[in-house]
């Protein structure tokens, strides 16, 4: 079995003691971690490097390297559009546009958003979503065929979810389904390697009329955002013990 790169140690080492840091502490200089480590800086400048992608720390030229403000978990019962989720963290949301077009849809989509052509199809804008320049996911959205207006929208900067409003178009209630799966190809967008899990979230969301809006599978990576669940413990069944 290959052994793990120093710089990997060193990376989950420092990523421990971040757990306990305070955002804006100072963290330990290059040639100081190096010293304690025993390991040149180069070594440490790459575990850095690796912190610095997942935004856990900020580097700031001729000051030096500091702990950020981890971004609050979003409660899983909650949707909040990603552009202003990321802006209540104190963040800068940007996205990445991957893909956006008119497609034929998949037989999940088709399921989901309740399609009944011969060949139905979406709306579909893949996009990689940013804080700071810091990639979180890759957000597959596909939408009902009605809504081509979406194209048209700044996808970079702008927010789906007030384009929809301005079309006249409430999202309402949702629905997910987590699950976890492998970077893949996605990697090379959020910068981890293939093999990497990444946290999955299925959803269907509704308008005000009921009708199936939005079908999204985001895939986030799993250091950079996270889910707070609430849930209510069942009792056991009479004669069962837990």
């Amino acid at each position: 079995m290959a052994k793990t790169p120093l710089y990997v140690r060193i990376e989950r080492a420092l990523r421990a003691r971040l757990e306990q840091a305070r955002p804006g502490d100072l963290v330990p200089a290059e040639s100081a971690l190096a010293a304690e480590f025993g390991v040149a800086r180069m070594t440490v400048r790459a575990a850095l490097d690796a912190l610095e992608a997942d935004g856990l720390v900020e580097r700031i030229q001729g000051r030096g390297t500091f702990v950020r403000q981890r971004p609050a978990p979003r409660a899983a019962a909650t949707l909040m559009s990603f552009h202003d989720q990321v802006r209540s963290w104190g963040r800068r949301p940007s996205s990445r546009l991957v893909a956006a077009e008119v497609r034929h849809a998949t037989g999940e989509e088709a399921a989901a958003l309740q399609l009944t052509a011969a060949a139905p199809r979406v709306v579909s804008i893949v996009r990689v979503r940013l804080a700071d320049d810091v990639p979180l996911a890759v957000e597959y959205a596909c939408f009902p065929p009605h809504l081509t207006a979406l194209l048209d929208v700044d996808l970079e900067t702008g927010s789906l979810h007030r384009a929809l409003h301005d079309l006249g178009l409430r999202p309402t209630l949702g629905s997910s389904t987590l699950t976890a799966a492998a970077a893949g190809a996605d990697g090379a967008h959020l910068q981890v390697p293939p093999a990497e899990a990444l946290l999955v979230e299925s959803r269907l969301i509704v308008d005000q009329h009921s009708a199936p809006l939005e079908h999204t599978v985001s895939r986030y990576v799993g250091s950079r955002y996270a889910l707070h669940v609430s849930f209510d413990v069942q009792p056991p069944r009479t004669g069962e013990t837990r």
